[in-house]
């Protein structure tokens, strides 16, 4: 039965079988040097995906790497064989040498290599690998071989947990693959709140629950191992720099590189701040801004049928999901609140922002 429960998802999720025809001639047959690679600033799901494709596929004999781009943040740390990750800014050389002895490069949790930065381009000048996509994102690049790409999977876990089981069983799924998919699974879907919540991916959650692994502790783990810094650096970010406009319906937040450093910020500090302006009734749309070095990083949340990543390519050169989507800007942050405000009152000018749910 359980067997037939994952035929019916796969049905369901429309998995090509050409695709699936051409993984199995790529990866079920003689030991390959693979590189798995995510995107900037890792979250839970490029984590767990990318080593739970890594942990299948070593076991089936290939010798695999993984590569970020840039440090994940510190609550993931307890992450099964999370020691094996290679972060491209310190672990420099060693990623360069596996990226260019790689015959095949995976590409998880993200749809084209500009999501790489500086690591894009030394998978670029690899013209040999096949490369491999499996992702949830919209608007894929074209050019891999091997092409995954279901922005109607609420994670890339999900979609790796399947492809996972189609090519090298359901034993595949350890315990300790379980745990790395599931972390990904729930981050991705605000702990099973958002979009895409199908039946077949809570079939998946029990298959993974049945190989043993302790629900409870993981929330923990990722949900409740914040620092003290952090809460407090919420409560400012909230009662300080929150912002509402359009009666209540619009909301934005912005950090600016001094702000972080007076609360100790750590990569992740921020992580879900965007999200809380939704919990207000009648909101519709947030965005927090986030200084870095040479950008200002934007991220943007809505719900309902309010269409950030319609927005975010449309005004700030990003993209994403309909109700999770982000960008850069490359001006100051008053020039870049001002931009999104301008931006906002077009989009509700034209009912972008009024569409019945």
């Amino acid at each position: 039965m359980p067997f037939l429960f994952f035929f019916v998802s796969l049905q369901r999720m429309n998995l090509s079988q050409e695709s699936l025809k051409a993984a199995r001639e790529l990866l079920c047959g003689a030991p390959l040097r693979v590189v798995v690679v995510s995107h900037t600033n890792p979250d839970g799901d490029a984590i767990g995906s990318s080593l739970a494709l890594r942990e299948a596929l070593t076991a089936h004999g290939h010798s695999v790497t993984c590569i970020v781009p840039n440090r994940y943040p510190y609550y993931l740390d307890w992450i099964p064989n999370i020691q094996h990750l290679l972060i491209f800014k310190s672990d420099h050389d060693k990623a360069v040498e596996a990226v260019n002895n790689a015959e095949v490069i995976i590409c998880a949790d993200m749809s084209n290599l500009s999501r790489l930065d500086e690591l894009g381009d030394v998978i670029a000048a690899n013209a040999t690998a096949k490369r491999v996509l499996v992702d949830h994102h919209l608007s894929p690049d074209p050019s891999f071989d091997v092409m995954f790409s279901h922005p109607e999977s609420s994670s890339t876990a999900f979609l790796a947990y399947s492809i996972i089981a189609e090519l090298f069983g359901k034993e595949a799924v350890t315990a300790t693959v379980a745990e790395q998919l599931y972390v990904g699974m729930m981050t991705d879907t605000g702990n099973f709140s958002f979009s895409f919540l199908t039946p077949e991916l809570f079939r998946a959650v029990a298959d993974l629950s049945a190989t043993g692994i302790n629900i409870p502790q993981i929330y923990n783990n990722v949900y409740n191992s914040f620092t003290e810094s952090r809460a407090r650096l919420f409560g400012y970010v909230i009662n300080r720099k929150m912002k509402t406009l359009h009666k209540g319906t619009v909301a934005y937040m912005s950090l600016t590189e001094e702000e972080m450093r007076r609360f100790w910020f750590q990569q992740g500090d921020s992580e879900g701040f965007v999200n809380y302006p939704l919990t207000i009734k009648k909101m519709k749309m947030s965005a927090i801004f986030i200084e870095h070095h040479d950008f200002i990083r934007v991220s943007l949340r809505s719900r309902g049928n309010v269409d950030v990543d319609e927005f975010a390519r449309r005004y700030f050169n990003g993209g994403g999901h309909k109700n999770a989507a982000g960008g850069k800007s490359f001006v100051t942050m008053e020039e870049t609140i001002a931009h999104y405000i301008a931006s906002v009152k077009e989009f509700v000018e034209e009912g972008s922002l009024s569409k019945k749910d």
